[in-house]
């Protein structure tokens, strides 16, 4: 490996190159665009391209592309060539101002809920300036929104942005109001850390369940179970194959920082530095990508399902959410004295506002088939929203709310209890990581998201509702700054229920939750109707985020993609029972029957095999059974055709037979002989790498 600091971001096209490539005033020009949402001129566009196109050649480019996340939940792209041919049938390099600003895409190929028809194709990739262009395997990636021929948002990224645009509006109006005068820019950060099991891809091409849904649909409990895994030392594979994704990463400029294994075998971790919302989800999203390719060099797979093997911990991501100014401050840095950082408490009422106000929101942000598996699993968060602040935040937010003074806990130092070792300040909250949204010292770490996820829709869903939030503090203070208290004071009565410091896997927070009167919103089929609610609908036309019949677009496309998720495993499963586990039983059951019959011959009773043998055809017998129900299960579904209707039937029909096909099918994998399953087990799939 290069040394780090040569090597992080040469085959970025960052700030620096352009700074070196770009004549001053172009520059200029370029940068207002970045950091004050500018439009860019055309004439600057074409110096810009054509200074990236001989930057992208220099490092093997032969191509060019747009870069976006369409509603498929999988980056697309589509690559042109630099070469224009001359008059005497050579060819030059050419890459225009229009051609980087503007690409063109089949819209009707993508998932749109209803937006684009099959015969309304034409759809628009637009340059993300913000997110810088890299050269990756010879070909330049160009970072892009992806909208329809109406204009309508048909990816990730716009809402993204114009909800980017929302809370820099209204947090700059509260900022301006405590005297800020030098903030002219707010922007939302995240953090977005990565959970993904590693298996051999030897193992994983036997397997029909992963290569098809990306996740086991059969296995029974290995021996071993998880347990030592968590944070211990990287076995020598894995760690060539994080050093060789960080080298990748650091080229492409991202800030790949901590790397360690997670709670279950094979489960690992990637943490970058966080950094603007945008492009921290466009790293991600790239991360993901490096991560599948490396992997496959190391005859390896990597798994972002959020439950590829029942009984052990699923893979969750988690987006740390900020706010920071132009000048680098931390909105929701507490500060020495957080009682009294008035600005603070004010942006932290207001995520306590705007969390209890849309609970419905945040839930559905991590609402899908794989993550429904894993929610609530004493693994991860369960579906009920709530807050953690800590002791110390919590204990501040009831002396404003009671109007009593606060009395501020003595110094915090830990105490180790050996002076060899140094005691070092505690900081003033604890970390949570029951909750599904944790303050941690000046962030908040949303734990929903599963594995698989853009950390895009969180992103948005959280500034768009704490920008309403803003917009309705800032009316009332612009009005009179002495409300301020009584502002602080009435919205901590009003929503203080979303605030809960305990353990959210206890049963008894459930029932706690229940008597606050907090939405339990349990699976994605029980959370797609919020997206379509009045209120909601109202305030992302409000926050100029989405239009009333994008937002419909959205319900209808989680619908779709949970039915299509639901009914892809069914069939799996039924493939596989039918032509796999049920011919390696037979077989086996044969050669039992077989030796029964040469024992008795010689007056042996074979009372084991026959014992076996029971057990055997009673399984068996279920699995055979249960295949034909689901089947039938199938077919109704598949008559619906009300969409929501579809997917209700697959959560309360379909999934119940699939659990019992399985049940069938675990029982026998632990009686048949190891060599005559036919599939790798858990054992081989988790302790083989």
């Amino acid at each position: 490996m290069s040394h780090v600091s040569e090597l992080f971001g040469c085959m970025v096209f960052n700030d620096r190159v352009m700074r070196e490539r770009l004549p001053k005033d172009t520059h200029k020009a370029l940068m207002r665009t970045i950091t004050h949402g500018l439009a860019l001129d055309s004439s600057v566009a074409h110096i810009v391209a054509n200074a990236m196109k001989d930057w992208a050649i220099e490092r093997g480019a032969t191509h060019y592309c747009h870069w976006f996340h369409p509603l498929s939940n999988v980056t697309a792209e589509k690559h042109d060539s630099f070469i224009a041919p001359t008059e005497d049938g050579e060819v030059i390099m050419e890459f225009s101002g229009k051609e980087l600003i503007q690409g063109e895409s089949d819209a009707s190929a993508f998932p749109s809920g209803g937006l684009r028809a099959t015969f309304e194709a034409r759809g628009y990739t637009a340059w993300d300036p913000t997110s810088y262009a890299f050269v990756k395997d010879g070909t330049l990636v160009i970072p892009t929104a992806f909208c329809s021929h109406g204009g309508e948002a048909l990816d990730k990224k716009t809402p993204l942005l114009r909800s980017m645009e929302a809370i820099n509006r209204q947090a700059l109006r509260i900022t301006k109001l405590f005297g800020h005068g030098d903030d002219t820019r707010i922007l939302s950060t995240s953090g977005l850390e990565q959970e993904y099991f590693l298996v051999d891809e030897s193992q994983f091409r036997k397997r029909r369940d992963l290569c098809f849904c990306g996740r086991t649909l059969f296995g029974a409990p290995p021996p071993k179970g998880q347990g030592d895994h968590y944070a211990g030392s990287i076995k020598p594979r894995v760690l060539q194959f994080m050093r060789d994704v960080d080298e990748e990463l650091w080229k492409l400029g991202v800030s790949a920082k901590t790397r360690h294994n997670e709670a279950a075998p094979s489960q690992h971790e990637l943490a970058p530095v966080f950094t603007t919302t945008n492009i921290a989800t466009d790293h991600n999203l790239l991360t993901m990508s490096v991560m599948r390719d490396v992997a496959r060099r190391h005859g390896l797979v990597c798994l972002f399902h959020e439950k590829p093997f029942d009984g052990v911990n699923g893979s969750g991501k988690h987006n740390n959410w900020s706010l920071i100014t132009n000048t680098g401050v931390n909105l929701f840095d507490p500060g020495a004295t957080p009682q009294t950082n008035a600005q603070f408490l004010l942006f932290l009422c207001a995520v306590l506002k705007a969390v209890d106000l849309h609970q419905d929101l945040i839930r559905l942000s991590a609402s899908s088939a794989g993550n429904d598996c894993r929610l609530g699993g004493h693994e991860a968060p369960p579906g009920i929203i709530s807050v953690f602040l800590g002791d110390e935040l919590t204990t501040i937010l009831e002396s404003i709310e009671n109007e009593t003074a606060y009395v501020a806990h003595d110094t915090l130092r830990l105490e180790m209890g050996l002076d060899i070792l140094p005691n070092f300040p505690r900081e003033i909250t604890d970390r949570n990581r029951t909750s599904p949204m944790a303050f941690t010292g000046n962030k908040f770490e949303l734990r929903l998201l599963g594995a698989s996820f853009s950390g895009s829709e969180s992103s948005m869903v959280m500034n768009t509702i704490v920008a309403d939030v803003l917009s309705d503090f800032a009316n009332i203070l612009e009005g009179d700054k002495q409300l301020l208290t009584p502002l602080l004071r009435d919205t901590i009565k009003a929503h203080k229920r979303i605030i809960f410091n305990g353990n959210n896997y206890a049963d008894e927070w459930v029932t706690e939750a229940a008597a606050r009167g907090l939405l339990n919103i349990q699976s994605t089929v029980d959370a797609i109707p919020y997206y379509c609610d009045p209120k909601n609908l109202a305030l992302f036309l409000r926050q100029s985020v989405f239009r009333p019949h994008e937002v419909t677009a959205r319900s209808e496309i989680i619908t779709t993609n949970y039915s299509a998720t639901v009914h892809i495993e069914a069939l799996t499963m039924l493939d596989m029972a039918l032509q796999e586990i049920i011919p390696s039983v037979v077989r086996y059951s044969t050669e039992l029957a077989q030796s029964v019959q040469v024992k008795t011959q010689v007056s042996i009773t074979a009372q084991t095999e026959r014992e076996l043998l029971e057990r055997i055809d009673t399984e068996l017998t279920g699995l055979y059974e249960t295949t034909k129900t689901l089947e039938q299960a199938l077919h109704e579904a598949q008559a619906l055709s009300n969409q929501y209707h579809q997917a209700r039937h697959y959560r309360a029909t379909v999934l119940p037979i699939m659990v019992r096909l399985r049940a069938h099918a675990d029982v026998l994998e632990g009686i048949i002989a190891r060599d005559a399953w036919s599939m790798p087990t858990y054992g081989d799939l988790l302790f083989s790498v």
